[in-house]
């Protein structure tokens, strides 16, 4: 045996001949598969370099989940980098497998050296018989076309004709006709191979969406103003809501939860501790006599009328997300069956929830460790259950609050069996604890943006969620929640909410909003950061066709920007996010540019947004634009088109604009021909 493979190595994965380290999509190195959906763009890197200063290069091998293999020559980064890129795009649903092969670039090495040494005359002869040998070698080589090989013997043939000067000779090796076939198989050696690695290509909603949040029992609520009584919304009711919803151009409806909701320590309107007999509850405090998770609030329908509003819902091009919430009220069946499944205190009471100083005494959250077994596989039921309801999204109410490990368990049980079903993640808190759940299967997640404002703030934020975490966290931007009301909407009036609708809907392929941030609702619960009269405590009937007459909504832009998406496959990309400078402090430039090559048309896509983030100003700036970012030649002149307005101007490298926060804050502007 060579002394060679006798080493001993302090780990299981040492260097291969040729170093191949950092390579991505990965996470972990590996330990869970990458995240990406059918139809993204993914982008592949590795650092790859070599002792001396010989030519290398770099390829993924990539396999599809149907077995097809492809190869995708990677090229050089940033000089002295030592990384290698290329981009993917991933047309199947599955399981991707890939490795990257790095080789030693012999064809090149000789070309650099016989350049080099032919510009002044020296060794002019040897670099001939180094490059006869080299091409007579490789077009014997087992695997190459005939053709290809054909082309290798001619031009070693041409190296060899000593009638013809070595300059001469070496410029039949730089023909395209040689280059083309030096780039389809070229001539390698040293080859070495990284580890394998996966990419989980899921179905596209798990990655590009519009979402809708509305309660359902208050579309189409009712106020008897002389018995001082309310009759809840239904799903009928409801479902005359939805063709608004779709001529919007959302294509999700999260629903809060519509089950039964206990009586036990209800909590009144603005979350007071005693509610009245026509306070309808906190549709989070689930559980009553009338059943738990698996139940429909009366008031709201029957499984039937549930059935009916799913179906009218996809009708329209609109799926239902449902909200998962694993906790429960006083009264919920589980407290009787299983109390094991709840934390019973010193003085023989069950925990409530608390988040101090707030206190829900109306929810009693579940312990997971007292009987594991039971807990998970009746979640898995709950689960099953709505799917075979129609229901194939599950928003999750506050995950990182219950053991990540438990979720990997359940979306991987449920996933294993329905690779369609999307969980989101409802998790505003550290960052590690929000990665772990992407990491754990949580194909979506809910983001810091909504305290993300200024300038700077979105800038670096936005720039990490499409960067560095996307191969584990993929974002969707809701611009508002029932439980979130920033100051920057709160006082930033129409502007602010056509602000963040602007930039979320470009910015991520997934964005959401709240029902009634169309109207620009945005009176607050004195100091807190939610609406007055919360909606999670009472009923709350809008009449939007009043609004719309009245000029009080900006629905019309709401579609506007909702068509704008379906119409520019860019913005169903996350990872092609670009910045670009501007010299003023509140506006922010970025570009989403999809290469002709993974376009459905074979034509370039590319949208540039610039925005004016402060709603309560005027701003004047030069935007310097990166081409290269853009897929534009350097120095370039062309045309954009305001996709908002209607309006085209001519652009070059650096562009003046002026952005009226209370006109349009925001130009949303297509790339178009150059000039």
């Amino acid at each position: 045996m060579s002394k060679v493979n006798q080493i001993s190595y302090r780990h299981a994965r040492p260097f291969g001949r040729l170093p191949i380290l950092s390579v991505s999509p990965a996470v972990e190195n590996g330990r869970w598969p990458a995240k990406a959906y059918a139809g993204e763009v993914v982008p592949f890197a590795a650092t790859v370099f070599r002792e001396g200063h010989d030519a290398l290069a770099a390829e993924v091998l990539l396999t599809s989940p149907t077995g097809t293999q492809t190869v995708h020559r990677m090229v050089a980064g940033a000089p002295g980098s030592d990384r290698w890129h290329t981009s993917v795009l991933l047309s199947e649903e599955g399981t991707y497998t890939f490795q990257i092969r790095a080789f030693a670039d012999d064809f090149e090495t000789w070309h650099h050296n016989a350049s080099v040494k032919l510009a002044v005359g020296v060794d002019e002869e040897l670099m001939m018989l180094e490059g006869i040998a080299l091409l007579t070698r490789a077009a014997a080589e087992k695997g190459r076309t005939a053709a290809n090989a054909r082309n290798l013997v001619e031009l070693a043939e041409k190296l060899g004709d000593t009638s013809r000067s070595a300059q001469s000779r070496f410029a039949e090796a730089e023909t395209k006709a040689i280059a083309k076939a030096i780039a389809n198989q070229p001539i390698r050696s040293l080859i070495t191979l990284s580890e394998d690695f996966e990419i989980k290509s899921e179905r596209s909603r798990s990655g590009v969406g519009a979402w809708y949040e509305f309660f359902p029992r208050s579309e189409g609520a009712k106020f008897d103003a002389k018995t001082k009584t309310w009759t809840s919304g239904t799903f009928k009711t409801a479902m005359k809501r939805l063709p608004a919803v779709a001529e919007m151009g959302f294509n999700v409806l999260y629903m809060p939860p519509i089950h039964p909701i206990g009586v036990a320590y209800r909590k009144g309107p603005n979350n007071t501790l005693t509610a009245g007999p026509q306070d309808p509850g906190s549709p989070w405090a689930i559980g009553s006599e009338a059943g738990g998770h698996d139940a429909i609030h009366p008031d709201l329908g029957t499984e039937k009328d549930f059935a009916a509003f799913v179906r009218a819902a996809n009708d329209r091009g609109i799926e239902i997300a449902l909200d998962f919430a694993l906790q429960a009220s006083p009264d919920h069946p589980w407290v009787r069956s299983n109390p094991e499944w709840f934390t019973t205190r010193a003085d023989g009471s069950i925990a409530y929830a608390e988040n101090p100083p707030k206190k829900y005494q109306d929810i009693f959250p579940i312990n997971f460790d007292n009987d594991p077994e039971g807990i998970y596989f009746e979640s898995l039921r709950i689960i099953k259950l709505w799917v075979s309801r129609g229901v194939k999204i599950f928003r999750v109410d506050n995950p990182h609050t219950k053991p990540v490990a438990f979720w990997e368990w359940l979306i991987n049980e449920v996933n294993a069996e329905f690779p369609e079903v999307v969980f989101l993640a409802e998790a505003f808190t550290r960052p590690a604890m929000m990665h772990a759940l992407g990491k754990a299967g949580f194909q979506q997640s809910y983001t810091y943006y909504t305290w993300r404002n200024t300038k700077a703030e979105l800038e670096s934020y936005l720039t990490e969620i499409s960067k560095a975490s996307s191969d584990f966290f993929r974002p969707n931007l809701w611009v508002s929640t029932p439980d979130i009301l920033t100051e920057y909407l709160q006082f930033g009036g129409p502007a602010a909410h056509k602000i963040r609708a602007a930039i979320a809907a470009t910015a991520s392929p997934s964005w959401g909003m709240y029902a009634g941030y169309e109207l620009c609702e945005s009176v607050a619960r004195p100091g807190a950061e939610e609406h007055i009269d919360s909606e999670k405590f009472e009923y709350r009937p809008r009449d939007w066709q009043a609004a719309e007459k009245g000029g009080r909504s900006i629905a019309p832009y709401i579609t506007k920007l909702n068509q704008i998406r379906a119409a520019h496959p860019a913005l169903r990309q996350l990872r092609n996010f670009e910045l670009h400078h501007t010299d003023d402090s509140a506006i922010i430039c970025y570009s989403k540019h999809l290469a002709a090559e993974h376009t459905e048309s074979g034509k370039a896509d590319t949208v540039l947004v610039v925005a004016n983030v402060d709603p309560h100003a005027v701003r004047e700036t030069t935007v310097h634009l990166n081409l290269a970012k853009l897929g534009l030649p350097e120095g370039a002149t062309f045309e954009v088109h305001d996709l908002i307005t209607g309006e085209t101007y001519k652009w070059s490298t650096d562009n003046y604009v002026r952005l009226d926060a209370f006109h349009e804050p925001a130009h949303i502007f297509k790339i178009g021909k150059v000039l």
